[in-house]
């Protein structure tokens, strides 16, 4: 009996034994944190066009940074980057460690390189023909290298500026580089060692001199022989050299990079634990963490020290204690990624839209800002979509913005602007014929622009222009019915009607039309408009244009002939052939990659098309595309993005669907549902309260919705309002693996 009881006792040790190991293992798995699922080099690699970089900033940050090099794929890195001045911008200065003959100095120095590690608040990399080890950590607007030198050479470090001015006072360098429109950056650098002699470099040649100005402004730091380690702390600012030694000293001034880079990991885990998920696979969880710490990239704080620099009137203002952004293309943000904000940084949108709001009156025109850059506003693309985040704020319930200033700088740049793509001008002969016959009117074959308001490197683009502007008429509709003013309210809402007005009743298609009044002929929606159809759309042809009546969808399901037909030319969208072989396709429209038919997933404008199926009674087929999209373009490898992703614009659109739902119209405060990818998420709201949604069984088969409950309440519709995410509670989804034909056709 001793024998068999002393088996019984060792086997159940054992047993005892393997599930402390399993619950190690799985306790070990839960402590991977929500940055540690982030993977920069997502998207590094291009279809066409370039859709990421590997930035390396805190959220939001002025300060950004990445391994420049002229492709992913390059063998070399040009030097070490000290500050990205904005979205895939290049580095304003330049740092290069070297050890070798004074004779092979160049101001720029270009590293073959090794064991490179980077994640978003740390970077590390081997310079092997150099033998140099680099280690860097970052905060706001500071940062610190380490630098090892592993041969017994002389040491340098040298700093360069492609246009400005770089000085050594005796302790320290600092200077500035010129970037655009009368705004400069500013740098102060110190190192722990000082240097044994301090020089210019110019044409090869080495010079007694600490100070100097010009293209390529170029300082050499020489270290004693045997300096085996440099400790490198810097600031920057958009004010001057002062501030960016006030940043450095708040910031990084005796800290290590080891130090800085534990802080930066919390500050990162903080900020992407707002959304926590569980279950999907291990790839699926990098791909939506990824895609969220894409949405904190952009707009940037550059508030330093309670003042900032504004490019829009080149001065520098107190922001009074409330943080000034800058770096938003709204054109592609307004779509998801302002909205996201709204839901998880509440009050960072209403600062937000405040600077906006001060970025107005701060410029010549109280016109609200399109592309508001570190650089001033660019007025890039097509419309003001700027006007559809603040409806979609107010509606949401955000309220610390001045409602009435930004709708008066709203107005002004819908009305008092010209409509001219790319153009900052005032209104003219283009923007009188809208308002008198509301549609923006294309030319013939052949006919030479004439008007001046026109950007002379663009064109009119007159259906994007008409359609996006029936939209931005709606949101200031919306804008003066919250205010009061009914007279304006009831002639913007009017105007956000004339997208009928290209509406081609035979084709089904908004089909450009001349000044006459008459249909372009003979005339191709996949082709016709030259290089990005822009001679009538906008780097999308007519099949995406299609579908750009976001404000109004029920009455472009009547103008199509009713769900069923809306329905069919919808599926059309996903099977019509590119017409071409994908060379020449690609070569006229290189920003409509990620093909599914007609319908393109790289490129902001259809990003809602997919949801469309809700509205029409078939939201399965919803469910079963948003799972086949982000399965097949957004993955963890490097070619894991479709086409521009614009720093938010796109990414946003992921963690929108992988939750499960997406707001289709940013100023309805509701959101479309679509096929919730993770079994569990839970969104902490800044009141203080957790919305959660559940998935029962999802999975790669799972996709479709069988039922669904909110807060233990039947959901039949495929839609949930604000409301209901903003007080809290529970959305469940019984998932399985055949469509429920029945549900949510309501």
């Amino acid at each position: 009996m001793i024998p068999i009881i002393k088996k019984v006792v060792l086997l159940s040790i054992a047993i005892l034994l393997f599930l402390f190991a399993e619950s190690e293992g799985a306790n070990s798995k839960d402590e991977e944190k929500p940055v540690d699922f982030v993977n920069p080099y997502i998207g590094n690699i291009s279809h066409l066009l370039v859709p990421t970089f590997p930035t390396i900033h805190l959220p939001n940050s002025l300060l950004r940074v990445y391994p420049e090099r002229g492709d992913f794929t390059q063998v070399e890195l040009h030097a070490l980057p000290l500050v990205v001045t904005s979205h895939r911008g290049s580095s304003a200065f330049r740092l290069s460690p070297f050890q070798g003959e004074e004779s092979d100095l160049r101001p720029v120095i270009n590293y073959r390189y090794d064991q490179e590690k980077l994640t978003p608040y740390s970077y590390s990399v081997y310079l092997d023909e150099q033998q140099i080890q680099v280690d860097y950590g970052l905060s706001h607007q500071s940062a610190a290298y380490e630098i090892e030198f592993e041969k017994h050479d002389p040491s340098y470090l040298i700093l360069s500026s492609g246009n400005g001015v770089l000085s050594w006072d005796g302790k320290a360098l600092s200077g500035y580089q010129w970037i655009a429109n009368d705004t400069k950056v500013y740098i102060y650098l110190m190192t722990q060692e000082q240097p044994a002699r301090v020089s210019t470099l110019e044409h090869g040649n080495l010079t007694e001199s600490k100070s100097m100005e010009g293209r390529n402004a170029c300082l050499v730091l020489k270290y004693p022989k045997g300096t085996k380690r440099l400790n490198v702390h810097y600031g920057i600012s958009f004010i001057d050299a002062e501030q960016a030694k006030a940043n450095m000293l708040r910031e990084v001034a005796g800290k290590s990079v080891t130090e800085l880079q534990e802080t930066g990991r919390k500050i990162w885990n903080k900020a992407l634990g707002k959304i926590d998920i569980n279950g999907g696979t291990s790839d699926e969880r990098t791909v939506f963490y990824t895609s969220l710490y894409r949405c904190f990239e952009r707009p940037v704080c550059i508030s330093e020290g309670g003042r900032y620099f504004s490019a829009f009137d080149g001065k520098v203002h107190e922001d009074n204690g409330r943080p000034f952004y800058t770096d938003d293309w709204i054109w592609d943000s307004y779509r998801a990624h302002h909205p996201l904000r709204v839901l998880i940084d509440s009050k960072k949108e209403e600062d937000i839209l405040n600077s906006f709001v001060l970025i107005s009156e701060q410029m010549e025109h109280n016109w609200w800002p399109t592309f508001p850059e570190i650089t001033g506003d660019s007025r890039r693309m097509n419309s003001n979509h700027g006007v559809a985040s603040v409806i979609d704020a107010y509606r949401k319930g955000l309220r610390n913005f001045d409602l009435a200033k930004a709708y008066e700088a709203c107005k002004g740049a819908i009305t008092k602007k010209t409509l001219a793509p790319w153009s900052g001008k005032p209104a003219g002969e283009l923007d009188v014929f809208y308002k008198l016959n509301g549609y923006i009117p294309a030319l013939n074959e052949g006919e030479k622009e004439t008007i001046p308001e026109v950007n002379s490197g663009e064109k009119r683009q007159p259906v994007a222009v008409t359609l996006g502007t029936s939209y931005d008429e709606w949101c200031l509709s919306q804008i003066a019915e919250e205010l009061g003013k009914k007279e304006e309210a009831e002639f913007f809402k009017n105007g956000s009607f004339n997208y009928r007005n290209l509406f081609n009743s035979e084709t089904k298609f908004f089909h450009p039309k001349d000044k006459d009044g008459k249909f372009i002929e003979p005339f191709s929606y996949k082709f016709s408009g030259g290089m990005g159809a822009r001679d009538y759309y906008g780097e999308n042809n007519g099949w995406t244009y299609r579908w750009d009546v976001q404000h109004n969808i029920p009455d472009l399901i009547f103008m199509m002939g009713g769900n069923d037909e809306f329905i069919k030319n919808l599926d059309r969208t996903f099977t019509e052939s590119l017409g071409r072989s994908k060379y020449g396709f690609y070569a006229q429209l290189p920003d409509q990659t990620g093909n599914v038919g007609q319908f393109t997933m790289a490129n902001e404008p259809s990003l809602h098309i997919p949801y469309l199926y809700n509205y029409a009674g078939r939201p399965w087929k919803t469910q079963k595309l948003i799972r086949k999209l982000i399965k097949e373009w957004f993955r963890n490898d490097l070619m894991g993005v479709p086409g521009d992703e614009d720093g938010g614009g796109m990414s946003a659109f992921v963690v929108f669907s992988a939750m499960g739902f997406y707001p289709v119209t940013p100023g309805i405060p509701e959101y479309s549902i679509g096929s919730p990818m993770f079994k569990h998420v839970s969104v902490s709201l800044e009141n203080g309260k957790i919305f959660e949604i559940d998935a029962e069984n999802a999975s790669d088969e799972n996709k479709y919705i069988q039922s669904a409950t909110l807060n233990g309440e039947k959901l039949s519709t495929p839609w949930i309002s604000h409301e209901a995410i903003e007080n809290g509670g529970k959305l469940v989804f019984e998932m399985g693996s055949k469509a429920n034909r029945a549900w949510g056709i309501r």
